[in-house]
């Protein structure tokens, strides 16, 4: 039987009394005149109560009570406490030599909220502070206020020597950033942040493509079929790391089955394919544990075809209705006439993110995002 699962500790215990306190000493290092006392007690206060975010905003309303109102003078000061830098340009492993990780998501909240009218020093700081963690949160008000100063900054950063810099032009001008701002101008025209993108599409570096990948998914929500003409284009004679940039864009896309983009990646929007044999091998699945489930599929054309396989879970809910969620499984290419066995095992683990509830569960297979067959399983708690 499988051991009992372990809830994991909430997100929003990564912001806790002992970053608070290393703040409050790496700030009274570089400003004697800081009130640490004051500054931990208001961050503080009433934390338990405090999501992820909010407590963010808290540590960042505490800065501002406590620090200089003269601004240019305190982000000095905060931008004093930062991590110095090795010789790779990131930031060293010395925990007592100054902050990163964490500590920056409340810095740029502050920043934000106090420098709208010192544009040009608050996005000098969010450059230092993204070294060290990200500003991709804070960022998005001086792009929603400052939009033409903000983009001209931004396109300064795309030749920046370090791949932080260079991905918070991607990150942080995205018009559905998950926990930021809508960026509702970009979100109705994406075009003023589609040359950036352009500019970054094949960066030396996977975690600024991958930043690039997750904003043209964002544009494709609202704009599918300037998406799909945009992957046509990026695919024509593209390299190895483009094409799978290129496909983790169009994740959305193709699991919806949009047929323009599946066009435009080789995909058929119409396969002929048939789904033989489906079975659910864990009819019962207790929390914790798999649910497993095998498929034979089986072409029925005279030519090879490209298949995006893919599953859809619809998850209990509290009322008794289900919710739907899609999870990548594989692609491949089907022979004329082959017929493919697959097994897939899908955890049921506790996650942050899901709240699970016993009863009917439900599995669906897709191929070319059109959804084939499914089948149930019971969910034990």
């Amino acid at each position: 039987m499988p051991a009992a699962a372990k809830t994991p500790e909430p997100f929003k215990e990564l912001f806790n009394k002992r970053l608070v306190e290393d703040m409050a000493r790496q700030i009274k290092k570089r400003w004697i005149g800081f009130d640490d006392a004051a500054f931990v007690t208001t961050a503080l206060k009433d934390f338990k109560q405090l999501e992820l975010k909010a407590r963010a905003t808290q540590i960042a309303g505490a800065l501002a009570q406590v620090l200089p109102k003269d601004f240019p003078r305190a982000v000095k000061i905060l931008t004093a406490t930062l991590r110095p830098l090795d010789k790779n340009d990131e930031p060293t492993e010395d925990v007592s030599a100054g902050l990163k990780g964490w500590a920056i998501w409340p810095m740029g909240e502050y920043v934000a909220a106090q420098g709208q009218g010192h544009v040009d020093e608050s996005l000098a700081a969010l450059r230092e502070l993204t070294i060290r963690s990200t500003s991709e949160f804070a960022i998005r008000l001086f792009l929603a206020n400052h939009p033409k100063k903000t983009l001209a900054t931004l396109k300064g950063w795309l030749k920046d020597p370090n791949h932080h810099v260079r991905r918070l032009v991607s990150e942080g001008s995205r018009p559905r950033l998950p926990w930021g701002l809508r960026l509702k101008a970009f979100v109705a025209d994406p075009a003023p942040i589609l040359p950036l993108l352009e500019a970054l599409k094949d960066d030396p570096s996977d975690y600024v493509r991958r930043s690039v990948a997750n904003s043209i998914n964002d544009i494709a929500k609202d704009h599918p079929d300037l998406v799909a003409a945009l992957a046509a284009r990026w695919l024509k004679d593209a390299p190895t790391a483009r094409k799978r940039l290129v496909r983790h864009a169009c994740r959305t896309l193709i699991k919806a089955g949009h047929t323009k983009t599946l066009e435009a990646l080789g995909f058929a929007a119409k396969p002929k394919v048939a789904l033989k044999r489906f079975a659910v091998t864990t009819p019962r699945v207790k929390y914790g544990a798999h649910a497993g489930f095998t498929i034979e599929l089986v072409s029925a054309g005279s030519a090879a075809q490209n298949i995006v396989l893919d599953y859809v879970v619809h998850h209990r809910k509290k009322n008794g209705g289900t919710t739907p969620k899609v999870f990548k499984w594989k692609t491949l290419v089907l022979a004329p006439k082959q017929s493919l066995i697959l097994e897939r095992r899908h955890a049921m683990r506790p996650i942050t993110t899901r709240v699970y509830y016993a009863g009917t569960h439900r599995i669906e297979i897709m191929v070319n995002g059109k959804a084939l067959k499914g089948a149930d399983f019971e969910l034990v708690l």
